[in-house]
């Protein structure tokens, strides 16, 4: 098992595994904040529902909690389940990146997470995939059985964002995995600067993103949270 590795520099704490791949970040003096790009990607899905949602959350991999942190206080009404595979990343997130106490709002479950989305029955809002080894290797959750498992574990108008670090081969062959799991109902946002694609998924269209109905979400959006995702939502629409 890789090592866990918390390092800090000019006020941003990363967390690695045993690689000098970055497993998150949060800048110290704004835990609140999205430090990386990717993350920040991971939350166009609110663009796209109104401002109450989401109300049931999954998100597989903790890494250093940012998202976790982020949707606890821009989403109180929100139940969160993370599944977690490393108990040292479970721990290194509560005394390092400011993970929050379990309550009724947050449930941490160390564990597998193909293995807990075979076995669940419950739905959600928003399914969240950012799971990766010390390599950079998502294992079984790039694997057809896995993201077959997503689809039915959607609430009505539900959707699944995921993490694709773009490696050596490229990301094109895990999206065309998730457009297989998804009949073809894929957002594949503008590539980050340091690598890492994010796709959307649902189990209906997306319909169109006209530009006057993105910059009206993204102005919400920042004026809810801070996130500016005006940018993305600008070449979304194009």
């Amino acid at each position: 098992m890789a090592p866990v590795v918390v390092s800090e520099s000019q006020g941003v704490r990363t967390l690695h595994l045993g690689s000098d791949l970055v497993q998150g970040a949060m800048r110290v003096a704004r835990p609140y904040a999205l430090e990386l790009e990717y993350t920040r990607q991971m939350m166009f899905p609110l663009l796209l529902r109104p401002d109450a949602w989401p109300r049931r959350v999954l998100q597989v991999g903790l890494g250093s909690a940012s998202l976790t942190r982020f949707l606890g206080k821009h989403r109180p009404e929100a139940k969160l389940t993370v599944i977690e595979l490393l108990p040292d990343v479970v721990l290194a997130a509560r005394q390092h990146f400011k993970l929050p106490p379990e309550d009724e709002r947050l449930r941490i479950v160390v564990g597998d997470g193909a293995d807990y989305m075979a076995r669940t029955s419950s739905r959600f809002d928003l399914v969240i995939v950012d799971g990766f080894d010390g390599e950079g290797s998502p294992g079984m959750l790039d694997a057809p059985p896995f993201l077959a498992s997503v689809p039915p574990r959607l609430a009505p108008r539900g959707l699944a964002v995921f993490n694709l670090l773009t490696g050596r081969w490229g990301s094109e062959a895990s999206i065309g995995r998730i457009r297989t799991a998804f009949d073809g109902h894929v957002l594949v946002l503008p590539r980050c600067d340091a690598g890492n694609t994010i796709a959307l998924a649902a189990n209906e269209p997306f319909g169109k993103f006209s530009p006057t109905k993105m910059k009206l979400a993204a102005a919400r959006v920042k004026r809810e949270t801070g996130l500016d995702l005006v940018a993305t939502a600008m070449q979304v629409a194009k």
